[in-house]
């Protein structure tokens, strides 16, 4: 995500009116010591229990739409429509894993698979890490925070979520739902900055990190020094790519509202496009259309930080000064911006915007296009526009990211059966998913004899017949074949 994104943790409280209240630093391992204490009754509970409890809090959520849209909105800027989005996207979650978690959370018996295996009674039980912590930033602070920890819960874990410093109080709000439902006190809140995200990072077993990768690097080096796992999602430098044979008015529309939505402030935002030479004058065209007719505070809200604009501005400058051209905008940073005339020595081109800038290239065919859209240290989502199903698959086969919608923009975002992760510098992992809930657990292995002998074949003595019979015994089991298996060979 934007770089920008840096200041992560603190432990904080709920007023009860939604608003987020900074504690010290060091009270975050207190608040962790509580979380870990009540999850062994938490994780004891029949999953059932656990779904009825995410039920019951989604209710809570339905009931309390309003109230946290309209914190949202104060606090990011968001039009309405947009800040709308994230209590639904939420839900959808809880509906959607608590389906999925009794049959991922099910005991399993593989089958035997050769001689030494064959005695033996196999288990496999998922076993949730005791406190998940989840560091989220301020573009998309209540879907972020919750759709990592919905999985989390119905896994078992405990889950301290730790919003950016800009934007506590939607988060503070919507947790605090979970102590007024009356469940368990397995899931809290902790509000301030960056020496509070390295706390959390400090005190849980997994970490679930969203933000930039100069934070993400800092975070993967505190989980690999403290050996426990850490899932993240970095910044995006996300391509689309339109052939000649693609709608172009519906690629243009997409186009718009995929570099402009948010105000750009999205890391899986279109931030650069690569238009084949046939379709290029009629996209752009209809492209600077589109943006033109954007209205700011209804169709696009102000930056939720303003050094955010401070870096849209520098790249926008840089751009103009090496002789880009702007069809739309060009003077403000927090307005739609059509750049044409762009090329790979340009910030805007190769480092993450997150703003509501749109810069387009003419290339002379899919190949130069696919080139380019690969041509970044990021690669977390993409674009392909195109009339023909199996040609998009083929050259969405070749770009370098985790997730590729054909004909669409943020599809990916809206199915929660697919994996989202990054690759390259855009994150380690994914979230989401259909397995999302086993992600959060560990497989602990248990085997038994099913046949309690005195001693075992493979144990001591060590004897040349108790030797011939295991080397018999494997070959009867192992050789696929007559002449092996009898040792005629």
């Amino acid at each position: 995500m934007a770089p920008q994104r840096d200041g992560q943790g603190a432990q904080a409280r709920s007023d009860g009116r939604g608003r987020g209240v900074n504690d010290p630093a060091e009270t975050v391992s207190g608040v962790v010591a509580q979380l870990r204490a009540g999850q062994p009754a938490w994780a004891a509970l029949p999953v059932s229990s656990r779904v009825r409890w995410l039920a019951r809090y989604r209710d809570w959520l339905w009931d309390n739409q309003s109230r946290l849209e309209d914190l949202l909105m104060q606090e990011t800027g968001k039009p309405a429509t947009e800040a709308g989005l994230e209590i639904p996207y939420v839900i959808e979650a809880i509906n959607y894993h608590s389906r999925r978690a009794p049959r991922l959370l099910a005991d399993r018996r593989p089958h035997p698979h050769g001689m030494l295996a064959i005695t033996k009674r196999q288990l496999i039980v998922q076993r949730p890490y005791p406190v998940v912590g989840v560091i989220t930033p301020w573009n998309f602070p209540l879907g972020l925070s919750l759709l990592d920890a919905v999985p989390a819960l119905l896994a078992g874990c405990a889950v301290v979520v730790k919003p950016s410093e800009l934007t506590p109080s939607a988060v503070s709000a919507a947790i605090a739902g979970w102590a007024d439902i009356g469940a368990p006190r397995v899931l809290d809140v902790v509000c301030g900055g960056r020496e509070h995200g390295a706390a959390v990072a400090d005190s849980v077993d997994f970490i679930q990190f969203t933000g930039s990768a100069r934070a993400g690097r800092a975070i993967a080096g505190v989980a690999a020094e403290r050996l426990v796992p850490c899932a993240l999602e970095l910044g995006g430098k996300d391509a689309m790519i339109v052939l000649d044979d693609a709608d172009v008015s519906r690629a243009a529309n997409a186009a718009v509202w995929g570099a402009m939505a948010n105000c750009g402030q999205m890391c899986v935002s279109v931030e650069r496009v690569y238009v084949e030479s046939a379709v290029y004058d009629a996209f752009v065209s209809q492209v600077a259309a589109n943006a033109a007719e954007l209205r700011s505070g209804v169709d696009i809200g102000p930056f939720t930080s303003p050094a955010q604009a401070a870096v849209v501005q520098r790249h926008l400058d840089d751009a103009l000064t090496r002789g880009a051209r702007a069809l739309v905008g060009g003077h403000r940073s927090d307005g739609p911006t059509v750049l044409i005339d762009t090329d790979h020595d340009m910030l805007c081109m190769t480092e993450e915007t997150f703003g509501p800038l749109l810069p387009v290239v003419r290339v002379a065919d899919e190949d130069e296009a696919v080139r380019l859209a690969n041509d970044s240290r990021y690669g977390l989502s993409a674009v392909v526009f195109s009339g023909d199903r199996r040609r998009a698959e083929r050259v969405a086969r070749r770009i370098d990211a985790g997730s590729v919608n054909i004909n669409d923009v943020f599809a990916n975002l809206f199915t929660l059966t697919m994996p989202q992760g990054g690759w390259k510098e855009s994150g380690l992992g994914a979230r989401g998913g259909s397995d999302a809930v086993a992600k959060f657990c560990r497989p602990q292995a248990i085997v038994a004899s099913r046949v309690a002998f005195t001693r075992e074949l493979t144990w001591y003595p060590y004897t040349p017949l108790r030797r011939a019979v295991m080397r018999c015994v494997s070959r009867l089991i192992g050789a696929r074949d007559v002449r092996r298996r009898f040792g005629w060979r």
